[in-house]
């Protein structure tokens, strides 16, 4: 028994219709990481400098050393930059979320005042701006408690939103176990929030973004001028309205940086890219808590029973008889690697299948003549199992005239004399001259090819049936 933990399906070909308010066909939110004061530095007991989102690229940290120009270019970000984006949401009317990083929002409370005053959501971006990845469980489980504290008495609340950006494994289940949240950010999975069922409590996820963000202009092959940056937002932007105007409206998040996007050459480019977005009608404007609360009412989280989730015994006994009398397909396919993407009835189909094709031919034979005779003297005699009765009767097969059933009696005895085996069609595929007609045609094959078509059949009736099970 493997269980796979990623879920690679999400929503998958349907995404559901986000209803964002005033019917609009967008979401465009806006990220200001202020990290500045946070970062790693031997004065805030670090062991060296800051070596990452800066203007010198392939910086390296300084152990038990101070690196002047980086503290000061983060200085910039605090001194400069963060006044230069206020200035500009403010002057636009455009709301913002923060990710606070809760140690830099301490030494910066005049801006801290700022934000406030501006209406803009703070959210919690952890206690340091440092890796967490090598950090013990114990000691990062400490240190977003000590954020809260310390969020909490810099900005008399404590925050809604959490975002780690340097995570962990673990983050995620760590920040859930709180309780306190509405949401958390430290996925780049979607463009839309889903929800993640963590330690049996239902967080919401609100996906952020690596790529429509200003951090491109301090990485290899990233952004070079304000222009490129302009218009990888312009054509993220584009895509997501129009896939908002085909009924799938989605999310655009945007993320920020004083010290980056805060600098005179690259801030025009951000304000070209908010008055192109304010030009357009159907465009919500949101910060990610208003994004959360919206999402928490109109799509709360949907509660089944999840085929990966089950013990043995309830797996078999759901699933056991989708292909007929023969539980052991549904053993194979519980012992094997099983996930988010197993429950759907496509997902559940293909491991199903899956074990029931690496079976040798004795074993698939077995299935095959598990099988009824279709309208034959299990049907008469009513004892055939629920599913069968109810793909038969789909087909019209439960009420056949006496010429009728005389004719399938006939072709199913001829078709077991001659292949070893019942014919097997998926009925609810075909009608009842439909059947017939396949009946006729395929009686005559070779019983190798006949053999690989009933197993096709089989495999069909499995996935139907499954459907009317789950998603």
């Amino acid at each position: 028994m493997i269980r796979y933990e990623r879920d690679m399906l999400g929503y998958g070909a349907t995404p559901p219709n986000a209803n964002w308010p005033n019917q609009a066909r967008i979401a465009v939110q806006f990220v200001i990481n202020y990290e500045e004061g946070g970062e790693n530095c031997i004065l805030h007991g670090d062991e060296g400098s800051e070596a990452f989102l800066s203007e010198i690229v392939g910086a390296a940290s300084w152990p038990d050393q101070r690196h002047w120009n980086m503290e000061s270019i983060y200085e910039y970000g605090a001194r400069a930059g963060f006044w230069r984006l206020h200035r500009l949401f403010t002057e636009l009317n455009i709301p913002a979320t923060v990710y606070g990083v809760a140690t830099a929002l301490a030494r910066s409370p005049v801006q801290v005042r700022a934000m406030q005053d501006a209406g803009w959501e703070i959210a919690s971006h952890g206690l340091k701006w440092v890796e967490h990845k090598d950090m013990p469980k114990e000691e990062e489980r400490a240190q977003i408690q000590q954020a809260i504290t310390l969020h909490t008495e810099v900005t008399g609340e404590r925050p809604y939103g959490w975002y780690t950006g340097r995570c962990s494994e673990n983050t995620v289940a760590l920040v859930a176990e709180d309780g306190g949240f509405d949401y958390i950010s430290d996925t780049y999975a979607d463009d839309l929030p889903y929800w993640m069922t963590l330690e049996g409590r239902d967080q919401l996820i609100i996906p952020y973004t690596l790529d429509a963000n200003d951090m491109r202009f301090a990485t290899p092959q990233g952004f070079n001028s304000g222009d490129q940056f302009f218009q990888y937002l312009k054509d993220s932007f584009d895509a997501l309205y129009a896939e908002g105007a085909g009924g799938q409206p989605k999310m655009m998040s945007i993320g920020l940086h004083c010290r980056l996007i805060g600098r005179p050459g690259r801030v025009m480019a951000l304000r070209r890219f908010m008055a192109y977005a304010q030009a357009k009608e159907g465009v919500w404007f949101a910060t990610r808590r208003d994004i959360a609360k919206h999402w928490i009412e109109n799509h709360p989280p949907v509660h089944f029973d999840r085929p990966s989730q089950m013990s043995r015994k309830k797996f078999v006994e759901t699933y056991g008889s989708i292909f007929e009398h023969s539980a052991w397909v549904a053993e194979g396919a519980y012992d094997g690697e099983l996930g988010a993407a197993h429950d759907c009835a496509i997902g559940l189909h293909n491991a199903m299948a899956r074990a029931f094709r690496r079976a040798d031919h004795k074993d698939r034979l077995a299935v095959l003549r598990a099988h009824p005779d279709l309208a034959g003297k299990l049907a008469a005699a009513k004892r055939l199992t629920k599913e069968s009765t109810s793909e038969q009767a789909s087909a019209g097969l439960d009420a056949l005239t006496d010429e009728e059933r005389a004719k399938f009696q006939e072709l199913n005895t001829q078709y077991v004399k001659k292949h070893g085996f019942p014919f097997i069609i998926a009925v609810r595929d075909h009608s009842k001259q439909g059947i017939l007609h396949a009946f006729e045609r395929r009686i005559g094959n070779a019983t190798e090819i006949e053999f690989e078509e009933a197993c096709k059949q089989v495999e069909r009736i499995a996935e139907l049936r499954l459907s009317e099970i789950l998603p």
